[in-house]
């Protein structure tokens, strides 16, 4: 069943007012994240750790590449592409969302995706690097570091595929 076809079966797609929700919950992951940053900035030098747990501690982390680092150690090209990609991400989201707002849980998921994305976006584009601070760790080894933004993307596409889950379970 087509996601239009499943917005026909009693939900609709909520227009414009039908969008507001979702933004709005976009810029509060956003806002939760720039704060955050913020706030690791202002209190950590790059490279300080605080021991919290025995398996996370809070760090000042740049990462120049994208998740787990990847690319990180390029030239510095790749700042802007993945910058494009997060701009390019957002816009196809706004698309999504105006289309399907009435869809609770892919609404929901595309709202944490596109308000961490822009929240990573704004970091290459101020700093030209992402900041991490969340360090989980066992045994020695460390979880590679992470944020509010890396958070709410992985939130978000759990709960895509939750969604889908659930869409296509419904269709049988």
């Amino acid at each position: 069943m087509a996601r239009g076809k499943t917005l026909s079966a009693g939900r609709s797609s909520g227009g414009a007012s039908g969008l507001l929700p979702w933004l709005g919950l976009a810029l509060i992951v956003l806002i939760a994240d720039q704060f955050t940053k913020t706030l690791i900035l202002g209190y950590y030098r790059l490279g300080d750790a605080h021991h919290v747990t025995n398996f996370f501690n809070i760090v000042r982390a740049h990462n120049t590449g994208a998740a787990f680092s990847f690319l990180a150690d390029s030239s510095g090209w790749q700042r802007w592409m993945f910058t494009a990609i997060g701009v390019l991400a957002a816009g196809f989201i706004i698309w999504l969302l105006r289309s399907h707002a009435g869809q609770k849980l892919f609404s929901f998921s595309l709202a944490l995706i596109m308000g961490g994305a822009i929240g990573n976006v704004i970091d290459r584009l101020m700093h030209g690097y992402v900041v991490d601070f969340l360090d989980f760790h066992l045994a020695g080894r460390h979880f590679p570091a992470f944020n509010v933004a890396d958070s709410a993307i992985t939130v978000g596409a759990i709960c895509l595929v939750l969604d889908e889950l659930i869409r296509v379970r419904r269709g049988r």
